[in-house]
């Protein structure tokens, strides 16, 4: 499916299809499922780890404190919402914002990947932990890859994915700020050298079933709330 607006009509019915989603028990917590937002024929998708109190009353992905720094951070490299895809790795919020589970990320992956399989995003910017290490399908740890872009194949399209910490670990480490906003630095020249089609790269391990390992080594190299 390659035109826009059919892809845009795909990816609105899809999202109406995962509101009333009960795969895992999170059905039962959730005010409502946070599917995502932004333009749907975007380059560049960020994928973070779940959506959290403000994002779970309204619906919208980074809402909240972390949401306003991501918007901060897209300012300062000339970007807006409206220019972007956000999502999380769950569409629901686990209780108490606590770390998804495994369980949760093997029932949700499939609507992850199937939203990538439609936007058709050239980039792919991870935000912290969860979502690296899903979306890359290995188990290195964000502090040792944010910063360095991955040829990987997400939704049978090659794309360059692009690990970086999550805004919210600068609300903790503020010094963190600095790092991001480094990363971030790069992110316009990774979307125009990227805007040629991406070939895929011979081992790239495309990505797009529930592959257990991925989801295991999630749970085994965590650092607070999954942001580092």
């Amino acid at each position: 499916m390659s035109d826009a607006p059919d892809r845009a009509a795909a990816l609105r019915a899809y999202a109406d299809e995962t509101a009333g989603c009960t795969r895992c028990p999170l059905a039962a917590t959730r005010t409502q499922v946070v599917f995502g937002a932004g333009n749907p024929d975007a380059d560049l998708l960020f994928v973070g780890e779940a959506p959290g109190f403000h994002e779970d009353q309204n619906g919208i992905p980074f809402v909240g404190q972390a949401g306003k720094l991501l918007d901060r951070l897209l300012a300062g490299i000339g970007l807006e919402r409206s220019d972007i895809f956000v999502a999380n790795v769950l569409k629901c919020r686990p209780p108490q914002n606590r770390d998804p589970q495994q369980d949760e990320i093997a029932s949700c992956e499939p609507h992850l990947f199937r939203q990538i399989e439609l936007i058709q995003p050239r980039l792919v910017a991870t935000l912290g932990n969860f979502a690296t290490k899903l979306l890359s399908g290995k188990p290195v740890g964000i502090t040792r890859v944010h910063g360095q872009e991955q040829h990987v194949t997400l939704g049978g399209n090659p794309v360059v994915l692009y690990p970086l910490y999550h805004p919210a670990a600068a609300l903790y480490t503020p010094s963190m700020l600095k790092v991001l906003e480094q990363d971030f630095a790069r992110i316009p020249a990774l979307i125009e050298r990227s805007a040629a089609a991406t070939p895929a790269v011979p081992g790239d391990e495309p990505r797009g079933e529930p592959v257990q390992a991925a989801a295991s080594a999630v749970e085994q190299d965590t650092v607070q709330l999954g942001l580092f």
